[in-house]
């Protein structure tokens, strides 16, 4: 898997993530259980990963639509 984006807006991982299933890209989350450590104040960053394959239309993609990729 490869990094695609890096945000703390969980609007903008589930906009991506809805994006990118439109387009048969298959994504994942990482870093979301870590609220726990972080008493839930949303200071670390998710990471929204998709597959080399798939990184440089998922790229596109996010550009298209003005996601900010964080990285």
């Amino acid at each position: 898997m490869k990094e695609l984006l890096r945000s703390t807006d969980p609007t903008i991982i589930a906009f991506a993530t809805a994006l990118l299933s439109g387009e048969d890209i298959a994504c994942f989350q990482m870093d979301v259980n870590m609220s726990v450590l972080e008493g839930g104040i949303g200071i670390f960053p998710r990471r929204l990963m998709v597959r080399p394959d798939d990184h440089e239309l998922a790229v596109t993609i996010m550009s298209d639509n003005e996601i900010p990729l964080g990285i």
